[in-house]
């Protein structure tokens, strides 16, 4: 089948179901790694990595990222194109019904049932990145890396920390960069 073809369809249904925004997209992606070769669940950790230091939405940019390491440049695109027709078509059609259904209390009630499932997969995703980035190496080998798991501690309780909870994410990616390569972990 063609490698295009299977990127539109599965970016699709990634568009369609990835209901919360970019974060809910990793799970997602980490089961397309385990069942495509376009790319492996250390590439997602990667992804993610470069989704949050570039500007535009983590889920776009993790899709052009996938698609281009699928098939180059129209991978990229067709990737990003698959994942933002859903919603699209979704928007569209809800802006021509919502004000019959805004207060629909069964509407309501799928929404609230919704979110928790929503924070789930994050909280999924994130186990899932935290797994990959600290106890995976290059090679995909469990390994059990003191330092970084110190330096995940430090720099969590540094983040949550009232002075500096202020400070630009920016800052804390050019730190933990260069702190990767003093100690080249």
């Amino acid at each position: 089948m063609n490698v295009f073809f299977l990127l539109f369809i599965e970016f699709f249904q990634i568009g369609l179901f990835a209901v919360g925004g970019g974060p809910a997209t990793i799970p997602f992606l980490m089961d397309l790694a385990d069942r495509r070769n376009w790319y492996t669940r250390a590439d997602v950790a990667n992804m993610l990595a470069v989704s949050e230091s570039t500007p535009g939405p983590i889920g776009l940019n993790m899709a052009t990222y996938a698609g281009y390491h699928a098939a180059g440049i129209p991978g990229g695109i067709t990737a990003t194109l698959s994942l933002v027709l859903p919603s699209i078509i979704v928007i569209v059609i809800i802006a021509k019904i919502l004000n019959n259904f805004s207060e629909n209390r069964y509407v309501k009630s799928a929404f609230w049932g919704i979110r928790p499932a929503v924070t789930g997969l994050i909280l999924t995703a994130v186990l899932g990145i935290f797994e990959t980035a600290i106890f995976t190496d290059a090679n995909g080998n469990f390994q059990f890396p003191i330092l970084s798991i110190l330096l995940c501690i430090i720099f969590f309780v540094l983040m949550n920390i009232k002075k500096l909870k202020k400070l630009h994410p920016f800052f804390w990616i050019v730190s933990g960069a260069v702190i990767g390569l003093i100690f080249q972990l």
